[in-house]
């Protein structure tokens, strides 16, 4: 399920086994001893709830799984940072998945409109979390508005990061007619994006 990651030195206990909530057991198996039974435990517990928690942010199905495929990849690989004596696994897991999110609306945000972006690089906090999530139920509300062919390219370059010719590799369009429909369908969502603006 997962590429194999290098065993790590294990920490000091921080409390007794009877004390920890099943998912710390198994995050701690992950982190101490790359048990794979553990991960997929906790992949089949957190992954429709982080699916759902990533949708009610304004993201689709399909780019719902590919936050969650990256942000439980992140879990595994970046288990032997989780320290149960500064944060609740889920907690943890669900402030990776917050900034995989905000990762991807800042990527789309590069080509909208500069009252979109944010020059903030700190961690954000839980007001600006929730006004990026309700940006992302903005874009997608002005994605839904594109025609479908202008909005499958824009998805494909923005949110699936793909350049203009492995587009043209995957769909066999001509790589004119891909910079036009990105083009025209990045004009639609400036003006989109700006009646969803005002008042």
């Amino acid at each position: 399920m997962a590429p194999p990651r290098p065993l790590r030195k294990e920490k000091d206990a921080v409390a007794p086994e009877r004390d920890l909530s099943e998912q710390t057991r198994l995050m701690l198996a992950v982190r101490d001893s790359c048990d794979r039974q553990a991960f997929a435990r906790l992949f089949d517990f957190y992954a429709p709830r982080l699916k759902g928690f990533v949708m009610r942010g304004g993201a689709d199905a399909a780019q719902a799984e590919e936050i969650v495929q990256d942000v439980m990849l992140t879990i595994w690989r970046k288990a032997d940072q989780f320290d149960p004596t500064r944060a609740q696994v889920s907690g943890w897991i669900y402030q990776i998945t917050r900034n995989r999110q905000i990762d991807m609306i800042r990527r789309v945000s590069r080509a909208m409109p500069e009252e979109l972006k944010h020059e903030d690089e700190h961690d954000p906090d839980p007001g600006q979390i929730l006004a990026l999530e309700q940006e992302t139920g903005k874009l997608k509300q002005a994605l839904g508005k594109l025609k479908p062919e202008q909005r499958q390219m824009i998805e494909k370059a923005y949110l699936g990061e793909l350049t203009h010719q492995e587009i043209h590799a995957e769909t066999g369009l001509p790589l004119g007619t891909i910079k036009s429909r990105i083009r025209l369908g990045l004009e639609r969502l400036r003006h989109e994006l700006k009646g969803l603006r005002e008042p």
